[in-house]
C-alpha cells in the first residue's frame, strides 16, 4: 500500500500536466486556425478540472499503475469542428500534432528537472524532483507515442486523414467509431505494448541523452 501511495504522489502532477496541456494545445491550435469551439467552451485552459475524465484520467491510470503495465488513460477530448478551420484538411494536421507536440515539450521540461535534481546535493528536494521528473518523461512519452498511432480517433489517425488523398482519407476515417475498441483490444492482447514499447524506450533515451543522464 505504501508503494502505491508513493507512486500516486510521484505521478499525480506529471499525469495532470501531461493530459491538461495536451488537450489545451489542441484547443489553442484549433483556435489559431479559425475554430473557436473549444475556446467558447472554456477548454483552451490550463485548469485541469476542465479536462479531467474521472475514469480515463484518474481510475484507469491508477489501475494500470498498480498492475505495472503501460500507463494508460485519457482526458475529455477537446471538441474541434474541423469544418470551421480555414483549410480543414490541411489544418487538421497541425491541430492533431499539437497534443503530442505538447507532450514532447513537457518530456523535455521534466528532463531538465531531472538535470537540476542531479546537480543539487542529495536532499528531500532533489530525490522527489528526480523521481517526479522520471515519471514526467515516462507519461509524456507514452502519451505522445500512443497518440501518434495511425488509428482514428487518435491524433495519428487525424494526421493520416490529413495526409491521405481525399478518397482514401474518407474511407480511413470510417474506422473512427471502432477505434477505441481496437485500441483496448490491442492493449489487452499485449500487441499495443509490443508495437509502441520500442518507440517509447528510444524516445526516453533520447530525452536523457539531451540532458546528459542515463535511464
Amino acid at each position: 500500500m505504501d508503494s502505491i501511495i508513493q507512486s500516486i504522489a510521484i505521478y499525480a502532477l506529471p499525469v495532470i500536466f501531461a493530459i491538461t496541456l495536451h488537450e489545451a494545445a489542441h484547443g489553442y491550435v484549433a483556435k489559431h486556425f479559425g475554430d473557436l469551439t473549444a475556446y467558447s467552451q472554456g477548454r483552451v485552459s490550463l485548469n485541469p478540472l476542465r479536462h479531467i475524465d474521472p475514469i480515463g484520467t484518474i481510475l484507469l491510470p491508477l489501475v494500470t499503475l498498480w498492475l505495472g503495465g503501460i500507463l494508460f488513460g485519457w482526458a475529455k477530448p477537446v471538441p474541434v469542428n474541423f469544418a470551421a478551420l480555414r483549410r480543414p484538411k490541411q489544418d487538421m494536421l497541425w491541430v492533431a500534432l499539437a497534443g503530442p507536440g505538447a507532450n514532447l515539450f513537457m518530456a523535455l521540461v521534466w528532463g531538465f528537472m531531472i538535470k537540476v535534481g542531479l546537480d543539487l546535493p542529495e536532499s528531500d528536494l532533489s530525490t522527489p524532483l528526480i523521481l517526479m521528473g522520471e515519471a514526467g518523461i515516462k507519461i509524456n512519452v507514452v502519451l505522445m507515442v500512443l497518440n501518434l498511432l495511425p488509428l482514428p480517433p487518435l491524433d495519428g489517425g487525424r494526421v493520416a486523414v490529413s495526409l491521405l488523398p481525399p478518397h482514401l482519407a474518407q474511407h480511413f476515417a470510417k474506422i473512427e467509431p471502432y477505434g477505441f475498441m481496437i485500441l483496448v483490444l490491442l492493449l489487452m492482447t499485449g500487441i499495443l505494448g509490443a508495437v509502441i514499447g520500442p518507440f517509447i524506450s528510444i524516445t526516453i533515451q533520447l530525452v536523457a541523452w539531451v540532458f546528459g543522464f542515463e535511464v
